[in-house]
């Protein structure tokens, strides 16, 4: 453990994920990144940069090894390292090691490679910052999360299971994006890792299927939609809650005549198939809710839905907790790696603080109607944190960095979604005092 109290004022950001295979060196914020460098120029030496972790991707660069995967990256992001040097000229830049670039933690030639752009590398784990008497408890958050952690943290060859999954999928996917009809595979790093079959399944149907399979299986889908409204509608006659299933009885069908009898026909053969999958689908669903408590009591699948990305077996909140009770003196607890930015005060009025990503986001939107694929419409996030001290008291700015994300839907994707937007991040208070 590393504590260092050199200045009054401490910016954090994280999990910026520069470089990587293929499409992954594209970077979709690099003129928000260079502002917000220039402005922190601008200010003091009394002032901190900390990059908590996750900022290159070295494990989706899988064709360069050693210490030239940073060449490689700065090769393809010299605005950012330009401003990197420029900026740490004038405030200092700490950065820490995430599970994306752990391999600055096994070569030591890194900190001389870093220091050249005026960025002071830390492999401490953890680190502390002191505001107002205080202490700031700093780390990337990687070694809570048993499928990021490394067994034996500054060893190459240590490396956890999450490695050998990024370079799989996430940088065997970018390599071969660009061989679709669109690169929505680069995109892959940017979907939570329970939603990829669906995303998958939504990229195909939307981007890859032949326009004229998709054309033809779209009446098919809403005569889906039309048969579970028919047979609610008969299970309600059946009770005796209406007279009449008007949805296969009615005037429509009886004004277009024979065109009217074939629709009629094609809902009632419909009925009775869909009646045959959802009673075999009943006890299927009891097999599979089984599986799924099965895999949760292993740990293998997370208790609930409202996770983000990376979710660790024990959670953030009880690891900090333990920090808090460890260490009285310490009263926010800083970390990045799940990509989900949230501020949260304790019942003890301390803070547990994750700065985010300043990657693209791909939230679930479900279509306005019909039974067709999800789609994932891009967002971004882009904040930042201003810690500092204010009238004896710890003051927490929060700022987030307006982007709108390039048109990336089709026509089609935009109509089945018309009106509807994606769920907001958690809500962080724009400035937070600690008593």
């Amino acid at each position: 453990m590393q504590t260092r109290q050199p200045v009054k004022s401490f910016y954090f950001v994280s999990d910026l994920h520069l470089g990587g295979d293929g499409q992954l060196q594209l970077c979709d914020f690099a003129d928000e990144f260079v502002t917000f460098l220039k402005g922190l120029e601008k200010l003091s030496s009394e002032t901190e940069l900390i990059i908590i972790g996750d900022a290159f991707g070295f494990w989706e660069l899988t064709t360069i090894s050693g210490t030239a995967k940073l060449d490689e990256i700065a090769k393809h992001h010299a605005s950012i390292f330009d401003q990197l040097r420029k900026t740490g000229a004038k405030i200092k830049i700490t950065l820490l090691v995430g599970n994306h670039d752990y391999d600055l933690a096994c070569y030591p030639e890194y900190v001389d490679k870093l220091r050249a752009y005026n960025i002071n590398l830390d492999t401490s784990i953890s680190i502390t910052r002191e505001v107002a008497g205080k202490l700031l408890w700093i780390e990337h958050g990687q070694q809570v999360d048993g499928f990021n952690a490394s067994p034996d943290y500054g060893n190459l060859f240590a490396q956890p299971v999450g490695y050998y999954i990024t370079e799989a999928t996430v940088a065997g996917a970018s390599k071969y994006s660009v061989f679709g009809k669109t690169a929505w595979l680069k995109d892959i790093r940017s979907v939570d890792v329970r939603q990829l079959p669906e995303w998958l399944l939504s990229n195909y149907f939307y981007n890859e299927m032949n326009p004229i399979i998709r054309w033809i299986m779209l009446p098919f889908l809403g005569l889906l939609s039309f048969t579970i409204l028919a047979l609610i509608a008969q299970g309600l006659k059946y009770f005796g809650v209406i007279d009449a299933n008007y949805l296969l009885k009615n005037s429509v069908f009886t004004t277009l005549g024979i065109i009217g009898d074939l629709i009629q026909l094609s809902v009632i053969l419909s009925m009775i198939i869909w009646s045959f999958i959802i009673a075999v689908s009943i006890p299927l669903f009891f097999i599979l809710r089984d599986v799924k408590k099965t895999l949760q009591r292993m740990r293998i699948l997370p208790e609930t839905k409202d996770v983000p990305l990376y979710v660790p077996d024990a959670g953030y909140e009880e690891h900090a907790e333990r920090i808090f009770g460890e260490n009285p003196k310490v009263a926010a607890y800083i970390f990045g790696h799940t990509h989900d930015a949230f501020l949260k005060k304790t019942a003890k009025g301390k803070v547990i603080i994750n700065t985010g990503t300043w990657l693209k986001l791909l939230k679930r939107i479900p279509v306005i109607f019909g039974y067709m694929p999800a789609i994932y419409r891009p967002t971004f996030r882009l904040n930042y944190f201003k810690i500092h001290e204010e009238n004896g008291k710890i003051a927490i700015e929060y700022t987030e960095i307006p982007k709108t994300p390039a048109v990336e839907l089709s026509i089609l994707q935009r109509i089945l979604i018309f009106n509807k937007t994606a769920e907001p991040g958690k809500y962080i208070s724009p400035k937070t005092i600690l008593d």
